[in-house]
């Protein structure tokens, strides 16, 4: 065994192939589902299709570039996007699907607000355009009407741009107060990831391993754990790829210990369907 203490090179990446594998190795334990359904929802500009594509980069080990992003001031994603990891030579299985959406913003009643219980219950299809005056109808052709467990969401995720915790405005507080009443109804478990962390603290900038010793950073975490209302341990601090030419054994060890957490708390959303006699194999 080396000695960790000698090589933290080596040991990032013994720790990043690590949680690869414990990442692909996981099922769900009810059989009809093969991928937890994982809802990315934050507001414009937090970074959910750039974590999409920093996790994606992760599996695929360089930085890549699928979902669009950017820095506009209204939502680049206008459409509901699955999007699927291709497995590799190194990562045989992907468990997981990460769903992203359009971006919140201000306004009562504008994009997601009007279709997210409709996603939840896993009515709403692949690339369907959200209409912020309209929720979606029984006859679209993205409509799903009989949507089995496979299509649900089993865990919502809330993205948060750590250095606007303190800037988010009452009406996006209360958005996300009623977006988390709605999946406590269907008994879908939550996580925030509070991204961009490297830019809001010098001292994690300097070595992401620091993030947990960061004073600001555990401020952070705790304010967000209290306007949201929910425990500081679904609070995941997490840095995206965004200007990067090469993947980091550190920047991965972050964003994967996002994904397991998001694993388990999908776990617990299928534990109420569990049954023995139909266990995943």
């Amino acid at each position: 065994m080396r000695n960790c203490g000698g090589e933290p090179a080596y040991c990032r990446y013994q720790r990043r192939q690590a949680l690869l594998s414990t990442i692909s190795g996981w099922k769900p334990s009810v059989s009809s589902v093969k991928e937890a359904r994982i809802l990315l929802v934050g507001p414009v500009g937090a970074g959910k299709s750039s974590f999409f594509n920093s996790i994606n980069s992760a599996f695929k080990g360089y930085v890549s570039s699928q979902a669009n992003t950017g820095t506009a001031g209204t939502s680049l994603t206008t459409q509901f996007r699955p999007y699927y990891i291709k497995p590799s030579s190194s990562v045989t299985h992907v468990p997981f699907i990460l769903c992203d959406t359009m971006g919140l913003e201000d306004g009562v009643n504008t994009g997601l607000d009007v279709d997210f219980a409709t996603i939840l219950k896993g009515h709403i299809q692949d690339k369907y355009q959200f209409n912020p005056l309209m929720p979606i109808q029984p006859d679209s052709p993205h409509f799903h009407k009989s949507p089995g467990l496979k299509d649900k969401i089993h865990c919502v995720v809330f993205v948060i741009d750590i250095s606007r915790v303190k800037l988010l405005s009452d009406k996006m507080i209360e958005k996300f107060v009623v977006f988390r009443k709605k999946a406590n109804q269907l008994s879908i478990p939550q996580l925030v990831l509070l991204t961009k962390v490297d830019e809001a603290c010098p001292l994690v900038a300097e070595d992401l391993k620091n993030v947990y010793q960061s004073h600001y950073i555990n401020k952070m975490m705790q304010e967000v754990s209290f306007q949201l209302g929910v425990s500081l341990s679904v609070v995941v601090p997490v840095k995206n790829y965004y200007q990067e030419l090469e993947i980091d054994p550190q920047t991965d060890i972050l964003l994967l210990n996002a994904v397991v957490q998001m694993l388990r708390a999908a776990e617990g959303y299928f534990d109420d369907f569990y049954n023995p006699e139909e266990r995943s194999e």
